[in-house]
């Protein structure tokens, strides 16, 4: 089996402001570089909020009957008695978490009755919630911080939208505290996601940050979110949670509870995307449909393929399906039947049955896991997609180079007949056109000169006009000057290395580093004389075996000579939380394979918490002669060194990052700040 080590691509953003309003229409806001969000635009748009307000004053089914269910919910109710706010709340240890998550929820449901039926008190009850909790809550602590922060808020997020975008009266200074409590004290929580955990824990980062975005009108923020929702390193990305094209979930081995909260949770991010106007529904061929299909299959009591599956983790292997909480379904089939059946006329039988069964569809149990409620929410008969002026800018640009051609995805604007790919050699540069009419969202350009950067921006199309550009994406045509890569040992699968002009790419198909037969991808440049190597590891990974660092070899077989500076798992009582450290290894180091050598630093705050490493981590080796210093740091300024190692090396050495797995799957390693000097 392959074994994948990413080095994450590192974007490039315009930054986009826009100033926050309180007149109450439903008008979207444009930013600078000419992107824009609609509004409002998280789980509820306009026009979701006009459905639901005439279908309640009319007492039409299915909407009715689901306003019925939500009517009798304690959240609900403009004499709701807050349960916080607090300073810190925080999961494992808990801390809190019930009372946020019962205002959270009711926050959302008071701006909802709020819309429904323009009853003042109910807008006042969810701005007190949002207000109070905005000026109070100052931290997201524990073990499962991302949980807590990617669950419950995504509810507060969802009624401060609702708020702002419909004449509720709350006050503009109001609105711009909230603003700074998301985006200071619950997207630093979320923003790396959670690529060390099981998938659900990603994809509860992924839309609450996309909801925060939308909120705050970030571009940069979102397009953070969609890449790695179709291209992330962790479990929770598209690719890696719905494994395969039956529609295996990651985590159908473990319980059904859990694979229903994931699968749900990346539907949500779906609805986000729709509503500013992108089809993540329809990313590879309706794949998150494929995974609703296998879900609600097995829990109606029917039998589903099941492939034996280790994540990307390297800590949770399966050998069978899971029949834990088998046929318990949870509130989150209506959104995705309404929209691929009723709105998409896309066949879904089972997920439709799973729907039906539940409707009317009540709330999203336990605490605010999932916003729940979707008969009243998403019912949509109608088989239409409204098609606006002109699509929405094409998002989530992933490139992808083999050195001769460069490949690039995205996901593709609603109603968009065709889109124009436009290339420039420098960053924000003068752009030129270099293809029109492409009919898919994807290209391949086969028109570029090995180790030169590009620059590329996509533009959709239709009858109506051109949507503004995309963020800007770049990659290299293979590797820069001098560069090189290398296998090191005994690979079945040969690994590949990418450069975006910041960030290294590296996919790998090695196990180990530290031994006499290396396995490993190496990215290097030949190197005469006294030199350093310089990097910056960058988080997250996912796997918690990887093995990372800087190297100096004499050749590049799997017995060659090597001094090595390398982050590495120590290993601990518990799996989950390895004692990270680092040293300088050679390629004969007995005292490593023991694990028990003193000469190694652990890494603590803020490169690790809870054994999982959150933070930055900067790596130097320096040789001079036969000596060989190496030292880290958590900013690029104070170093702490190492002990000296003496090693008799040739003059020429091949000098770069060496990366492994340390398991059989795929995982992801990031560096940046990587340089090369002679003269230090």
């Amino acid at each position: 089996m392959r074994v994948i080590v990413t080095i994450a691509i590192l974007l490039v953003f315009r930054s986009a402001i826009a100033q926050p309003t309180t007149s109450g229409g439903y008008e979207s806001q444009v930013l600078s570089a000419g992107q824009s969000f609609m509004h409002p635009g998280i789980l509820h748009s306009k026009g979701d909020l006009e459905r639901l307000k005439m279908a309640v004053a009319n007492k039409e089914n299915p909407i009715y009957s689901g306003y019925e269910i939500f009517i009798q919910n304690p959240a609900s109710q403009f004499t709701y008695k807050m349960q916080g706010p607090m300073k810190m709340v925080g999961r494992n240890p808990t801390v809190g978490q019930s009372a946020y998550d019962s205002d959270a929820n009711a926050a959302h449901q008071n701006a909802i009755m709020w819309a429904i039926t323009g009853d003042r008190r109910y807008a006042d009850k969810a701005i007190e919630i949002i207000n109070t909790w905005s000026s109070t809550l100052k931290s997201v602590t524990g073990k499962d911080a991302v949980l807590m922060a990617g669950l419950g808020p995504f509810k507060m997020i969802n009624a401060a939208e609702i708020l702002r975008y419909t004449n509720a009266g709350w006050q503009e200074g109001d609105i711009e505290k909230t603003e700074k409590h998301f985006k200071t004290v619950l997207y630093p929580v979320l923003k790396n996601f959670a690529p060390f955990a099981n998938g659900n824990w990603d994809a509860a980062a992924i839309k609450t940050v996309m909801a925060i975005a939308v909120f705050c009108n970030d571009r940069s923020m979102f397009e953070n979110a969609l890449r790695y929702y179709i291209n992330g390193t962790g479990n929770g990305s598209l690719m890696h949670y719905i494994i395969n094209e039956e529609g295996q979930i990651q985590e159908s081995g473990r319980d059904q509870a859990h694979t229903q909260l994931g699968i749900g949770l990346l539907a949500e991010c779906c609805a986000i995307a729709w509503n500013q106007g992108l089809n993540l529904y329809a990313y590879d061929n309706n794949r998150l449909l494929k995974g609703f299909e296998y879900v609600a299959k097995f829990n109606l009591g029917n039998e589903v393929p099941f492939t034996e599956w280790l994540d990307r983790t390297g800590k949770y292997h399966h050998l069978k399906i899971s029949q834990e909480s088998r046929g318990n379904l949870r509130a989150v089939y209506e959104q995705v039947y309404n929209h691929y059946v009723n709105q998409m006329g896309v066949s879904a039988p089972y997920t439709q049955q799973a729907a039906e069964k539940l409707r009317p569809e009540g709330p999203g149990k336990p605490g605010a896991d999932h916003p729940g409620y979707g008969t009243l929410y998403f019912s949509n008969s109608k088989r239409n997609v409204a098609i606006p002026s002109c699509p929405a800018q094409p998002a989530g640009v992933i490139a992808t180079s083999a050195g001769k051609a460069i490949k690039l995805q995205w996901i593709e604007s609603i109603g968009a007949s065709d889109y124009t790919i436009k290339r420039s050699i420098h960053m924000e540069g003068s752009y030129k056109i270099i293809a029109r009419n492409i009919q898919s969202p994807v290209y391949v350009d086969g028109h570029v000169q090995p180790g030169t950067n590009y620059f590329y921006i996509i533009t959709a199309s239709n009858t109506k006009g051109e949507s503004e550009n995309s963020y800007e994406t770049a990659i290299c045509a293979g590797l820069p000057v001098r560069w090189k890569q290398q296998d090191i040992g005994n690979l079945h699968l040969k690994g590949k290395t990418s450069f975006d002009g910041k960030v290294f790419t590296i996919e790998d198909a090695g196990l180990a580093i530290d031994s006499n037969s290396d396995r490993g991808h190496f990215t290097y440049q030949p190197i005469t004389g006294d030199a350093e190597i310089i990097a910056r590891f960058v988080p997250q990974t996912s796997s918690q075996f990887s093995r990372m660092g800087l190297m100096m070899r004499e050749g590049l077989d799997d017995n060659s000579a090597f001094v090595s500076i390398l982050i590495y798992p120590g290993k601990t009582s518990q799996i989950e939380t390895p004692d990270w450290r680092v040293k300088l290894v050679t390629e004969n180091d007995q005292e490593m394979k023991r694990d028990t050598s003193p000469v190694f630093l652990s890494l603590h705050e803020p490169s690790v918490t809870f054994g999982r490493l959150t933070g930055y981590v900067w790596l130097r080796l320096q040789r001079k002669g036969n000596n060989f210093k190496g030292s880290i740091s958590d900013n690029g300024k104070a170093w702490t060194f190492l002990p000296d190692l003496a090693m008799p090396l040739k003059k020429a050495l091949f000098t770069g990052l060496s990366v492994c797995s340390g398991m059989p799957k795929p995982t992801s390693i990031c560096f940046d700040n990587v340089s090369i000097n002679k003269k230090f």
